[in-house]
């Protein structure tokens, strides 16, 4: 199918940019590409225009620093997947990158257009979310830092209006002390996630766990985070805190999966990465130490 007829922009400068999208509400971005372009040519989208941003200058930011990673509009995939950096100050992005469809959409597919698209069954929001990451959007009427909680709307609804440009995404840097373990199901490798499960579980020097929290992806509106500190314990129970979740997860059926499914999906992913997390948090533990 081919996409229903709309003006093109190729703006050079951000600021050219986001006077485009004042000028025309019903404007879509269009950074990779790799979510947009399937909705145009299944005309499931229909804009009035396409401001391509894969000009704008300045962009295409990989910012690493000890207290987080920032990440541009322009950001591909695959760049922020390979890199080390990024991967050592919070390792959940180079997890999760690593279960998005294949390597040929993460060459040209953006984490900040993933973010912006929204959808449930995405593996980035969900990691945004369960770190208390933000999103930096800007418009001709100014810029703005959205949390991370406050951002996902609901299914394929962020908290964008017309007019504006995320522009960046930040994600803190993991705490000493803790692991992180990301984990998905799907029907086909690539495929969107029937159920997917971020955490991270942080121990003290005696080895108690301190902080058990996991992020979900495919079971709600938007990304569902539980804090299960209280359910698993300072043992670390990870049976207790995965029958903890089942009991607070409402997942919908749909032609991939029965809710029930879904369900015991969710509680088997949740003993998975909260386990291997406490594994991931034991090993920064010792390495700090010496041992």
């Amino acid at each position: 199918m081919k996409p229903p007829p709309f003006r093109y922009h190729a703006p050079r400068t951000l600021e050219e940019a986001l006077d485009v999208l004042a000028a025309d509400p019903s404007a879509k971005v269009l950074a990779g590409g790799q979510s947009l372009v399937p909705l145009l040519n299944m005309r499931l989208a229909a804009p009035s225009a396409l401001v391509d941003i894969n000009r704008v200058a300045g962009l295409d930011v990989l910012r690493v620093r000890d207290d987080g990673v920032r990440v541009g509009a322009l950001a591909r995939h695959a760049r922020v997947e390979r890199s080390a950096e990024a991967g050592a100050v919070q390792p959940l992005l180079r997890l999760a990158l690593r279960h998005v469809a294949h390597p040929v959409i993460r060459n040209r597919g953006t984490v900040v257009g993933s973010l912006a698209h929204a959808d449930p069954a995405a593996e980035l929001p969900a990691v945004l979310a369960l770190v208390g990451g933000t999103v930096e959007v800007a418009s001709a009427a100014g810029r703005r830092t959205v949390r991370a909680d406050a951002f996902f709307r609901g299914p394929l609804e962020p908290a964008l209006e017309p007019g504006d440009l995320a522009v960046s995404a930040f994600f803190p840097a993991l705490p000493p002390r803790t692991g992180a373990a990301f984990a998905e199901t799907s029907r086909r490798h690539g495929d969107y996630a029937l159920a997917g499960a971020a955490a991270t579980v942080a121990l003290d020097r005696d080895l108690r766990v301190t902080s058990a929290r996991a992020a979900y992806l495919g079971v709600a509106a938007t990304p569902l985070v539980l804090d299960l500190t209280g359910a698993a314990g300072p043992a670390g129970d990870w049976a207790a805190a995965s029958a903890h979740v089942l009991e607070r997860v409402e997942p919908e059926a749909d032609i991939h999966a029965s809710a029930d499914y879904r369900r015991h999906l969710t509680g088997v992913l949740t003993a998975r990465v909260l386990r291997a997390a406490a594994a991931g948090a034991l090993r920064d533990l010792r390495k700090a130490e010496g041992c």
